[in-house]
């Protein structure tokens, strides 16, 4: 069966940046496994995974705008240290929900200092060339159920 709109696709994978760290894997025995067509990984990969079958491998290489975006430095932001809570210990690496002008979003802490918390909208991702390399393990027709809530069961 080809991959194609409303196929479960598992996939092995290993995720690496431009110097080749790993960003991140699936384990061992442990597939990634999506609904493809519904948003369930990034349209690069899903673009060019889309006719393949399984057993294939892969080793493709996604440019931002295919992937999580340009990281945006206006969703960088420092925020006065009363904005949180005064007996929280606040550290770089939390993340917090937050309220923007087009809804609900997570930010990450970047920076720490005295007076003000600097926290990041964009996602980690954002701005990197992803370089993904793998095998498909498993291709099948998505049931009814899957199809009516968007992702694979």
């Amino acid at each position: 069966m080809l991959i194609g709109q409303n196929s479960v696709v598992s996939i092995q994978y290993t995720l690496t940046n431009d110097s080749g760290e790993i960003m991140d894997q699936s384990l061992e025995g442990q597939p990634l496994v999506y609904l493809h067509g519904a948003a369930g990984i990034i349209p690069g990969l899903e673009n060019e995974l889309t006719g393949k079958t399984a057993g294939a491998d892969f080793k493709v290489t996604i440019k931002p705008e295919e992937a999580y975006g340009d990281h945006i430095p206006e969703m960088v932001q420092e925020v006065p240290r009363s904005s949180f809570p005064p007996d929280q210990d606040i550290q770089v690496g939390m993340q917090f929900n937050a309220e923007s002008p087009n809804g609900p979003m997570t930010v990450a802490v970047t920076a720490v200092a005295d007076d003000t918390i600097t926290v990041d909208g964009n996602h980690p991702l954002a701005g990197l060339t992803l370089h993904f390399e793998g095998k498909i393990e498993g291709v099948r027709e998505a049931t009814a159920e899957e199809q009516e809530h968007g992702h694979a069961n």
